[in-house]
């Protein structure tokens, strides 16, 4: 069912980094994730907004990009352990027959600029530079107090094929969704939670959702406070609720341009190589697991576009129960009773 895993992998990826995204409004975006999500503003200016958690040291997780055009994904960040990584990551590429090129990145050392097969568009630095963690300066703290950035979700047109690709670089699965023998959703990490990169089939490459941390479980109920105070009552998009993967309460939130923001309460570690990833049947599955109500259809098939990325039609596209079909069921069983 899951590809096999190269335990010793090309190049050296340790976790999930950053996020760059395209914004039509640099200041209502800022508010959004400063107010409502909580993180703190490394630097700014009139172009381009950085912002990290209260736990993290590192310049950024998340890059605020003001665009005239669409508001898309420009990449997703990975850090990798060592600088020589680096050169080991562009030969892998090259050697795939995959785009790879050096860039300047500001705030970052040296960063290299791929795609993977489908075309998502990554890039990866070893090094990028600190501030002080805020985690214990409460007085500045706001919104749902976001800790740190732990992972990305994105859709892809063939679940296992990519799946395979991220095994051969040392991604581990701690769950993973199936339906008889297909795989239609892959729960990967690399730095020993259980999460760092999901993909689940698609019409893709498109980001679903990233995601934060929160300390404290009533953070994610600050989380929906404020977006209602700040006028985004309507895009607490799914829950609060609790995962069947991963088994975390978490909520989902849409920011100004539709880019969908997951917060949190961490979930279990992933270490040691002798645990083997839980398996969940995609017909059985509900989605909150013992409570709650399925996701509306858009947060299924919803998700932000990559910069200058054609997209792929799903091999086979997930027919999941949303919100809108239980409803309807449930008044087609009503009327005929």
């Amino acid at each position: 069912m899951l590809p096999p895993v190269n335990l010793r992998p090309p190049f050296n990826i340790t976790r999930t980094s950053h996020v760059v995204l395209h914004v039509a409004d640099l200041a209502k975006s800022r508010q959004f994730y400063v107010d409502i999500v909580g993180l703190v503003v490394s630097d700014e200016d009139d172009q381009v907004c950085y912002l990290r958690g209260l736990a993290e040291a590192c310049h950024h997780s998340l890059v605020l990009v003001q665009t005239q055009g669409e508001a898309t994904c420009k990449r997703l960040g990975y850090r990798v352990f060592f600088e020589e990584d680096l050169d080991l990551a562009y030969q892998f590429f090259k050697d795939e027959g995959l785009p790879a090129e050096w860039a300047d990145v500001d705030y970052q050392g040296r960063t290299l600029h791929v795609t993977d097969p489908i075309g998502t568009r990554i890039e990866i630095c070893a090094t990028m530079e600190t501030r002080e963690r805020q985690y214990l300066n409460r007085e500045i703290f706001k919104g749902a107090h976001a800790q740190r950035l732990d992972h990305f979700q994105i859709f892809a047109p063939d679940t296992y094929a990519l799946c395979a690709f991220y095994s051969r670089l040392g991604f581990r699965n701690s769950e993973y969704l199936a339906h008889g023998d297909k795989l239609l959703g892959a729960f990967m990490y690399r730095k020993g939670t259980c999460l760092d990169l999901a993909i689940v089939q698609n019409e893709g490459p498109k980001l679903h959702h990233f995601a934060y941390t929160v300390s404290e479980s009533h953070n994610i109920f600050d989380a929906c406070d404020f977006a209602g105070i700040y006028g985004y009552g309507t895009e607490v998009e799914r829950g609060p609720g609790r995962h069947g993967p991963g088994g975390m309460l978490f909520v989902y939130l849409r920011d100004p341009d539709g880019h969908r923001v997951e917060l949190f309460n961490s979930h279990y570690q992933t270490i040691d190589t002798e645990i083997e990833p839980v398996r969940w049947d995609a017909a059985t599955l509900s989605t909150n697991v013992r409570w709650g109500l399925p996701a509306p259809e858009r947060w299924y098939f919803e998700a932000t576009s990559f910069e200058e990325t054609s997209l792929i039609p799903a091999v086979e596209k997930p027919k999941p129960e949303t919100l809108e079909s239980y409803v309807q069921k449930q008044l087609s069983a009503k009327n005929q009773a």
